[in-house]
């Protein structure tokens, strides 16, 4: 599902939200007005966000929605630098691009948007310093973006996932250090939570295990995986640009798109997937620990809730990654009925839907462990 389907495939209650809004209210909203649905979701979205987070702007996609979010840092700080983390992925626009850390979507096309500057993300399983203590690897990975925001003046925000989609989950920590950093540079504090939003990580964003950001992202199963839809919501001091236009998109306030994130989130909380994200996340990240003990293949298991991520390794002392056994099990696992994607080359992610069972999870790891020791055994795809 791409982190789409947080409620499932076809849900019926998200489709048949969309089809009373088709048939009793406007399917468009034209300029200068705005339409009860999307002040519905500004409402709520203001109810379950962390913090003072309160101010919501919409757009059609999750591209769009960093865009906003990097105009606004820039708007309100008067700074036009940012600082991200390579191998991310913020979406296909220029800026988004920019900001991403991922060569495939900005090679070849010239000069990116001036100012935008990368780091490495916390990875303490991969740290190059080879250090088991978590805070001597925080301390490192932070010494970087302090580094840039001591000889780069004017940075607007940091951008970044709160767990990257490895996923690498960071400590506590890692996100206080970053946010202490950005008080005293004067820059604001900028969550892509457009995969892990809406309960997949056990909390219902992400942010949530960290720190308030001062800018949250959100889009993919915003959309209650039938619509594109995303989104930002903010703190109230940002909401002060009268004579500039963040967002100006033509769909910015769609009410069909409104109406299936409200049923989304009123599926999700009354059938208490948050929760279930979080049990059964803990149970298969436990099981794939225990595989981990039997085959040499797996180096790593990192994740939390629904957003879990196998490190694949040819050696575990080297860590060398794992690209072509990774890609043979990815078929293996498909011939068995099981879909996942890939990262980095030798990273299986599993991003299910949040209406997942215990039982079904079970095959979901049954699967991989045949398809797994397939590959060990020599057997190609």
């Amino acid at each position: 599902g791409n982190g789409v389907h947080n409620a499932g495939f076809n849900n019926p209650e998200v489709i048949k939200a969309v089809k009373d809004q088709l048939d009793t209210q406007m399917s468009f909203c034209p300029r200068r007005y705005t339409n009860s649905t999307a002040v519905d979701l500004a409402q709520k979205l203001a109810e379950i966000t962390p913090g003072d987070l309160c101010k919501s702007l919409f757009c059609p996609g999750g591209s769009e929605a960093i865009e906003m979010a990097i105009t606004l840092a820039k708007q309100v700080t008067g700074h036009f630098k940012t600082i991200s983390f390579w191998d991310s992925f913020h979406g296909a626009g220029f800026a988004a691009a920019s900001v991403g850390g991922e060569e495939l979507f900005k090679g070849g096309i010239g000069p990116m948007m001036p100012g935008a500057m990368h780091v490495e993300f916390p990875n303490y399983y991969r740290n190059p310093w080879r250090f088991s203590s978590q805070e001597e690897v925080d301390n490192e990975y932070l010494r970087q973006i302090k580094t840039i925001l001591e000889r780069e003046p004017g940075v607007a925000a940091i951008i970044g996932e709160p767990i990257s989609a490895t996923p690498v989950v960071p400590s506590r920590n890692y996100w206080e250090g970053v946010r202490d950093l950005c008080e005293k540079y004067g820059a604001l504090v900028i969550f892509d939570e457009i995969i892990e939003g809406f309960g997949r990580t056990g909390k219902m964003f992400a942010s949530e295990h960290f720190i308030t950001p001062d800018v949250l992202v959100l889009g993919k199963s915003m959309g209650g995986g039938l619509l594109p839809f995303a989104g930002i919501v903010t703190k109230l001091q940002y909401d002060n640009l009268e004579h500039r236009s963040i967002g100006h998109y033509t769909h910015e306030k769609n009410g069909l798109c409104s109406a299936a994130a409200l049923a989304e989130i009123d599926y999700i909380q009354k059938n208490g997937l948050v929760e279930n994200a979080a049990r059964v996340g803990a149970h298969a990240i436990s099981r794939l620990n225990e595989l981990k003990g039997k085959h040499p293949l797996i180096g790593n298991i990192a994740g939390v809730g629904l957003h879990i991520g196998i490190d694949l390794v040819k050696d575990p002392e080297t860590k060398e990654r794992a690209v072509a056994e990774a890609d043979s099990i990815m078929y293996k696992a498909m011939e068995r009925g099981l879909a996942f994607k890939t990262i980095e080359g030798n990273i299986i992610t599993l991003r299910p839907a949040l209406t997942i069972t215990m039982e079904e999870m079970d095959q979901v790891v049954n699967i991989l462990e045949e398809s797994i020791k397939e590959v060990e055994n020599g057997n190609y795809y």
